[in-house]
């Protein structure tokens, strides 16, 4: 009876690539920056962030048919402000907010608030519970300014006595001159 004893297979030697030493994970990771630095420069980027185009006239058409309120926006801006936003929704209170906003040249934000007979919580929500500082004149009317400086927000808040008025606000992380400037070219819309 003979008994055949198999043997196993030879093993081929390993190569020295398999063997993990440091110098050929370098090798590793200079090819792999390689191909990623190959997708970087391929896949284009964009360099700047264009706005969208906002049609204010259709939104505005149809807010001053609903509620007969006498919004505002602003026209005749300087070149560079360019407009970022237009919404009608409820806000604190209740309140219904027309609220436009726009990108002044420099990159900041400024927009223009409007509700029917806005509360004193209202007008605390949307300054952020900013201190007022101070008051100016704009476009005719009497501005109070609330400066607050934890997040940047500065705002101006027009509110006429009695009932039945819109108070209006300007507010946002452009400076006072900027919200000033801004203010004086707020006009009745004419959509």
């Amino acid at each position: 009876m003979s008994t055949d004893v198999s043997q196993p297979p030879a093993r081929s030697a390993a190569s020295m690539y398999a063997r993990g030493s440091a110098a050929n994970m370098v090798r590793s990771l200079v090819v792999i920056g390689g191909f990623m630095a190959v997708l970087f420069f391929m896949i284009p980027r964009a360099n700047t962030v264009s706005v969208p185009q906002v049609d204010i006239d259709a939104l505005g058409r149809q807010v001053v048919a609903d509620t007969h309120w006498p919004i505002e926006v602003p026209q005749g801006l300087p070149d560079g402000w360019t407009a970022s936003n237009v919404r009608f929704l409820p806000s604190t209170g209740g309140l219904k907010v027309w609220h436009v906003g726009y990108q002044t040249p420099d990159r900041r934000y400024v927009a223009v608030e409007q509700t029917m007979d806005g509360t004193a919580e209202w007008v605390r929500a949307q300054t952020n519970r900013a201190p007022k500082t101070g008051t100016v004149t704009a476009g005719g009317r009497t501005w109070e300014v609330y400066v607050r400086d934890i997040k940047t927000q500065n705002s101006l808040v027009n509110r006429p006595a009695g009932t039945g008025h819109l108070t209006t606000l300007v507010t946002g992380d452009g400076s006072v001159a900027d919200l000033t400037l801004f203010a004086t070219h707020l006009v009745p819309f004419a959509g």
